[in-house]
Protein backbone atom coordinates (compact mmCIF):
# COMPACT_ATOMS: atom_id res chain seq x y z
CA UNK A 1 0.00 0.00 0.00
CA UNK A 2 2.90 2.17 1.29
CA UNK A 3 4.47 2.25 -2.69
CA UNK A 4 1.03 2.63 -4.34
CA UNK A 5 0.60 5.57 -2.25
CA UNK A 6 4.53 6.76 -3.40
CA UNK A 7 4.22 6.30 -6.99
CA UNK A 8 0.93 8.36 -6.89
CA UNK A 9 2.94 11.26 -6.00
CA UNK A 10 4.79 10.75 -8.72
CA UNK A 11 2.57 10.77 -10.81
CA UNK A 12 3.18 14.48 -12.05
CA UNK A 13 7.05 13.06 -12.80
CA UNK A 14 5.40 9.75 -14.55
CA UNK A 15 3.68 12.40 -16.90
CA UNK A 16 6.57 14.84 -17.18
CA UNK A 17 8.91 11.75 -18.54
CA UNK A 18 6.39 10.01 -21.08
CA UNK A 19 6.30 14.29 -22.50
CA UNK A 20 10.15 14.04 -22.49
CA UNK A 21 10.24 10.42 -23.86
CA UNK A 22 7.74 11.20 -26.78
CA UNK A 23 9.91 14.45 -27.37
CA UNK A 24 12.99 12.04 -28.00
CA UNK A 25 10.96 9.72 -30.16
CA UNK A 26 9.37 12.74 -32.08
CA UNK A 27 13.29 14.15 -32.70
CA UNK A 28 14.10 10.75 -33.59
CA UNK A 29 11.48 10.19 -36.07
CA UNK A 30 12.27 13.53 -38.00
CA UNK A 31 15.87 12.38 -37.91
CA UNK A 32 15.12 9.31 -40.00
CA UNK A 33 12.97 10.86 -42.15
CA UNK A 34 15.20 13.43 -42.65
CA UNK A 35 17.74 11.28 -43.54
CA UNK A 36 15.63 8.75 -45.97
CA UNK A 37 14.40 12.06 -47.65
CA UNK A 38 17.84 13.66 -48.42
CA UNK A 39 19.82 12.45 -51.12
CA UNK A 40 22.68 12.63 -48.81
CA UNK A 41 22.65 9.85 -45.49
CA UNK A 42 23.66 10.80 -42.35
CA UNK A 43 24.16 7.44 -41.49
CA UNK A 44 26.62 6.27 -38.96
CA UNK A 45 25.66 3.29 -37.35
CA UNK A 46 27.78 1.82 -34.56
CA UNK A 47 27.39 -0.37 -31.68
CA UNK A 48 27.74 0.98 -28.66
CA UNK A 49 28.28 -0.88 -24.69
CA UNK A 50 26.46 1.60 -22.63
CA UNK A 51 27.21 1.03 -19.04
CA UNK A 52 24.41 0.62 -16.97
CA UNK A 53 23.47 2.79 -13.65
CA UNK A 54 19.95 0.67 -13.62
CA UNK A 55 20.14 -2.09 -11.60
CA UNK A 56 16.77 -3.90 -10.81
CA UNK A 57 15.85 -5.62 -13.63
CA UNK A 58 12.38 -3.53 -14.06
CA UNK A 59 14.74 -0.73 -14.56
CA UNK A 60 17.13 -2.78 -17.08
CA UNK A 61 13.96 -3.68 -19.00
CA UNK A 62 12.32 -0.42 -19.06
CA UNK A 63 15.44 0.99 -20.90
CA UNK A 64 16.32 -1.42 -22.79
CA UNK A 65 12.61 -1.42 -24.37
CA UNK A 66 12.41 2.48 -24.33
CA UNK A 67 15.72 2.39 -26.21
CA UNK A 68 14.43 0.53 -29.09
CA UNK A 69 11.46 2.36 -29.27
CA UNK A 70 12.68 5.16 -30.45
CA UNK A 71 13.84 5.36 -33.73
CA UNK A 72 17.42 4.55 -34.94
CA UNK A 73 18.40 2.58 -31.85
CA UNK A 74 17.80 -1.23 -31.04
CA UNK A 75 19.22 -2.88 -27.69
CA UNK A 76 20.53 -5.82 -28.99
CA UNK A 77 22.32 -7.68 -25.47
CA UNK A 78 22.71 -7.21 -22.06
CA UNK A 79 25.83 -8.71 -20.58
CA UNK A 80 25.74 -11.59 -18.13
CA UNK A 81 26.94 -9.21 -14.93
CA UNK A 82 23.95 -6.84 -16.25
CA UNK A 83 26.42 -4.06 -15.77
CA UNK A 84 26.26 -3.19 -20.02
CA UNK A 85 23.85 -3.04 -22.58
CA UNK A 86 25.04 -3.17 -26.17
CA UNK A 87 23.02 -1.02 -28.62
CA UNK A 88 22.83 -0.59 -32.36
CA UNK A 89 22.31 3.15 -33.12
CA UNK A 90 21.92 4.64 -36.68
CA UNK A 91 23.61 7.97 -35.87
CA UNK A 92 26.12 7.65 -33.39
CA UNK A 93 29.11 9.93 -34.94
CA UNK A 94 30.01 10.86 -31.65
CA UNK A 95 29.64 7.61 -29.10
CA UNK A 96 30.61 9.50 -26.11
CA UNK A 97 28.73 11.81 -26.61
CA UNK A 98 24.99 9.46 -27.23
CA UNK A 99 26.51 7.32 -24.25
CA UNK A 100 26.13 11.05 -22.18
CA UNK A 101 22.54 11.80 -23.51
CA UNK A 102 20.92 8.44 -22.92
CA UNK A 103 22.73 8.26 -19.15
CA UNK A 104 22.02 11.71 -18.29
CA UNK A 105 18.51 11.99 -20.52
CA UNK A 106 16.63 8.45 -20.12
CA UNK A 107 18.50 6.87 -18.00
CA UNK A 108 18.69 9.14 -14.78
CA UNK A 109 14.84 10.47 -15.10
CA UNK A 110 13.80 6.44 -15.33
CA UNK A 111 15.88 5.33 -12.30
CA UNK A 112 14.29 8.78 -10.16
CA UNK A 113 10.91 7.64 -11.01
CA UNK A 114 11.10 3.81 -10.35
CA UNK A 115 13.55 4.27 -7.19
CA UNK A 116 11.54 4.64 -3.85
CA UNK A 117 14.09 5.74 -1.47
Amino acid sequence: MKRLFVYLLRLPGFLAFGLYFLWEVLVANLRVAHDVLTPRPRFQPRIIALPLEAKSDLEILLLANLISLTPGTLTLDISRDERIMYLHASYAADPDALIARIREGLESRLIRLLRID
